[in-house]
């Protein structure tokens, strides 16, 4: 719903609905929605498709991802050139090396949009993930669900691709082992100790007002 607020700021954005999260919004997206990798990328570099729209939203990457895996499996074969069945078959590490290389090919298609003046926005699920504290304990925070692999983690290229990178949470608090909360939302731009976020532009939380497009006025106002 927070993407689709766009309108209100002046940009129509087009949505790559990969699972199907857009049903009940009214917004323009890509009918029939793209079934593989290669679908995907067809969308992102049809100047035509594209000439509309001032953003194009992929919802979600975590599901892209997903079709970078089946598409690296049926294309990429083993150093023995035979086609794997699973990731693991290519050897240790190695597969998840293509997998990387393979969704590097999406960036590079987001890039020349970019170019064209075309806003980018991904939606991404979230995890737990463990962080290592050289300072401290270890702790954990919400990460994009995506390959966080040390060799070879789309996670950790996405975070440095993006401008922005926004994290929607509930404000919760905790007292005693309890926690308590109102149903508010707020939306980080700055990274804490529970969640990533970043921006180039905004450095305070904002609340996340159901239908209201602060966001994106505040984003694009700056």
């Amino acid at each position: 719903e927070l993407v689709s607020l766009l309108q209100l700021a002046g940009i129509e954005p087009l949505f790559i609905d990969l699972e199907n999260g857009s049903r009940n919004l009214d917004v323009q997206r890509v009918e029939p929605a793209p079934r593989n990798f290669d679908e995907v990328r067809a969308v992102l570099t049809s100047d035509e498709l594209l000439r509309p729209f001032g953003a194009v939203v992929i919802d979600t990457v975590t599901m892209l991802e997903q079709m970078a895996v089946a598409w690296t499996l049926t294309n990429v074969k083993t150093e023995k050139g035979v086609t794997p069945s699973s990731i693991e078959a290519y050897g240790w590490g190695k597969g998840y090396t293509y997998v990387y290389e393979s969704f590097l090919l999406v960036l590079g298609d987001l890039d020349r949009l970019i170019e064209r003046g075309i806003h980018v926005i991904l939606v991404m699920h979230d995890c737990v993930a463990n962080v290592p504290n050289p300072d401290g304990e270890d702790f954990i925070r919400y990460e994009p669900r995506l390959l966080a692999r040390k060799d070879a983690s789309i996670r950790n290229r996405v975070k440095e691709w993006l401008d922005h990178l926004f994290f929607v949470g509930f404000d919760v608090w905790a007292k005693d082992g309890k926690a308590s909360g109102g149903g508010t939302r707020s939306i980080y731009t700055s990274e804490t100790p529970t969640c990533w976020a970043k921006s180039r532009r905004l450095s305070e939380p904002l609340v996340y007002d159901q239908g209201a497009p602060l966001l994106w006025e505040q984003l694009f106002r700056a």
